[in-house]
């Protein structure tokens, strides 16, 4: 053991000795670090040096620059990288001073026509290759738009083998759509059949979807059945001119051509999914394929779908009547949850949505089919409640007010949109009929048990009935609560009623006058369809009564700016179907206004109100006006329409 210590002393002398730097041999005996101190000591020394000699050289040369100077030289500088990096920069230069003259308002259209020309003139052979910078792009959209027919021919010639690689380019993109806008019918075909085996392709990217959907829009219904059937199948990609304009469903195209459902769901599945996960909804073109996917789909596909679409994704599709026509499915067919997901999407977009021609669909839908009737009060009926007035007076605001009154009722509702609320998606309607047969047969075997055999045919009887939906009444039986109850809740318990009749009572004018709020009006003062209103609030709607019959009794003037509500158009109407379904408002009017004031009313628009008192079928009514009307029908004045005599019981 003594040697290793003296070996380990013996080399800890060695490390010290050249740290030291005072023994030559030691310096022998490791050549490796004696060089490398040497080394390093020698710039050292070098650079302390010449550092003496370098400070005064630059301080003779040059003075501190100024910030415009420091400014303008990183500006060349910027130039001088440009120029090497982008070919046609001094030519993108050029046309920026162009188009700043040409784009002004105020510029002569010959002096503009002339400025066009000359770019023009400076961008030909190179307009595919600068099309794609962000300068160049707005030049040549400006260009396109002033330029004469053939100077455009020319640039659309120059540009047709390219537009599908412009097509993916974020700048030239919008020089593309301004070239269809301005496109010919001929040009615009050559577009579309240029777009064949690449829509799939286009419409999962950002931008491509754009183009797609601008051609989409822009073309005729032929055009749009060769841009939708490359989405349907394989063979219909390959093979141009398979379908016709009157197979426009996609049901119609596989029974024509004897496709197989099973690979045209696979192909449609393997478009679809990469457009939802990246969230290209926006468009009519996607919108029309998930329609024509709902109508094929099996139930398990199409759960998928209504799973991913039932988000914040859903208020960007219902701007469009096709995207409200998914909404409603969604919002019918999917569960507690994706509803739940559906309502929160909308927080924050409720008013925006009530007031859109089919956005107010979707609200009417939910309305009508969703049980969670304290999450609908708490996200849409209090985000309608401030501008409710606002609602009244709106054609599509009051409509899901209207269909809380008086649900799918045609007097407020096209047969268009009443079909578009009655949509549904095969494969789910047969699993929801499937199961209604199934708790009937349940129902039958019960009810054999228990009662006997004519009490089990009747009680059988009446859920057959209800099987088979009725237009008026499918929507609402999509929920598992009953529509009344339902309708009760939200109208009631959630003060929506409430604030309806003050608004009502307050603005009894206006609303009454107008084409749209005199419906709410009618509404709310007879009740609402069922009575559904009664008897919560039969004083406000008492009072509701009085204030149109103080406002028809008003005496009549010609001064006034207004027409007087007895011959005002649109109120005079309202007040005859007031008088003709609600007796108790016609005894109010008739003590308040009419009575002794008959053959004043009797001429022009308000005699239709008078009318209406001898048309009602309410007895008690006709014993109230016979005695000052009947001298006014026996004179002629006055006719009534029914071919009956007043009933004298």
């Amino acid at each position: 053991m003594a040697p290793k210590k003296q070996d380990d002393g013996s080399t800890k002398k060695r490390k010290r000795i050249p740290a030291s730097g005072s023994n030559a041999e030691a310096s022998h005996e490791s050549p490796s670090k004696a060089p490398k101190l040497s080394a390093s000591k020698k710039p050292f020394k070098a650079l302390k040096t010449r550092k003496p000699d370098a400070v005064p050289k630059d301080k003779t040369k040059k003075a501190p620059l100024t910030g415009r100077e420091r400014r303008l030289h990183a500006k060349e500088l910027a130039e001088a990288r440009k120029k090497k990096r982008k070919r046609h920069f001094t030519l993108e230069q050029e046309l920026a001073h162009l188009w700043e003259k040409m784009r002004r308002h105020e510029i002569a259209k010959e002096d503009r026509a002339k400025l066009v020309t000359e770019a023009l003139q400076k961008m030909k052979g190179k307009i595919p290759e600068i099309a794609g910078s962000h300068i160049s792009s707005r030049v040549l959209q400006t260009c396109v738009k002033h330029c004469s027919q053939a100077e455009r021919d020319a640039v659309f010639e120059e540009l047709r083998p390219h537009f599908l690689s412009l097509s993916y380019n974020a700048y030239s993109v919008h020089l593309v759509k301004k070239m269809l806008d301005n496109a010919s019918k001929k040009q615009l075909a050559g577009f579309i059949s240029t777009l064949r085996g690449h829509v799939a392709p286009l419409l999962r990217h950002m931008v491509g979807s754009v183009v797609v959907e601008h051609a989409y829009e822009l073309s005729n219904a032929a055009q749009k059945q060769e841009l939708l059937s490359e989405l349907y199948s394989t063979e219909l990609q390959l093979f141009k001119d398979l379908v016709s304009l009157k197979e426009s469903r996609l049901l119609d195209v596989i029974s024509k051509l004897g496709l197989q459902k099973g690979s045209v769901i696979r192909h449609m599945t393997s478009v679809i999914q990469p457009i939802l996960e990246k969230g290209i909804v926006d468009h009519s073109i996607i919108q029309r394929v998930l329609l024509e996917y709902f109508s094929v789909a099996d139930q398990s596909s199409v759960t998928d779908i209504i799973r991913q679409l039932s988000s914040p994704l859903l208020v960007r599709m219902i701007g469009t009547k096709d995207g409200a026509k998914i909404g409603i499915l969604c919002a019918k067919y999917g569960n507690a949850k994706e509803r739940k997901k559906i309502i929160k999407g909308l927080k924050g977009h409720i008013a925006k949505t009530a007031y859109h021609q089919y956005g107010c669909l979707v609200l009417v839908c939910i309305f009508s089919v969703v049980d969670d009737t304290n999450l609908v009060t708490k996200v849409i009926i209090r985000e309608l409640q401030p501008t409710l007035r606002e609602l009244i007076l709106d054609k599509n605001g009051r409509r899901p007010i209207l269909q809380l009154l008086h649900p799918n009722c045609s007097r407020y509702f096209s047969p268009d949109e009443l079909a578009s609320l009655s949509s549904s998606i095969p494969s789910l309607s047969q699993k929801d009929q499937s199961e209604t047969s199934t708790q009937t047969e349940a129902l039958k075997v019960s009810l054999n048990d228990e009662k006997s055999k004519e009490d089990t045919e009747m009680a059988v009887d009446e859920p057959s009935k209800d099987d088979t939906p009725k237009d008026d009444s499918y929507v609402a039986e999509s929920g598992k609560k009953d529509p009344f109850v339902r309708r009760q809740e939200l109208l009631i318990k959630s003060g929506l009623a409430e604030s309806l009749l003050d608004i009502c009572i307050e603005n009894v004018g206006e609303l009454i006058r107008s084409n749209f709020g005199r419906e709410v009006l009618y509404e709310v003062a007879t009740g609402g369809s069922g009575g559904v209103l009664h008897p919560t609030l039969d004083d406000k709607i008492t009072s509701l009564h009085e204030a149109v019959a103080s406002l028809s009794a008003m005496p009549k003037s010609d001064d006034s700016e207004e027409d007087h509500v007895l011959e005002n158009f649109h109120s005079s109407r309202t007040i005859r179907k007031l008088v003709l379904d609600c007796p108790k408002f016609a005894s109010t009017l008739w003590e308040k206004a009419i009575k002794g004031k008959s053959e004043l009313w009797a001429q022009g628009h308000s005699c239709k109100v008078i009318s209406a008192f001898l048309e009602s079928t309410d007895s008690k009514l006709q014993r109230l006006v016979k005695k000052e009307l009947q001298p006014l029908i026996d004179s002629g004045v006055l006719k009534n329409q029914r071919p009956r005599k007043l009933s004298t019981k």
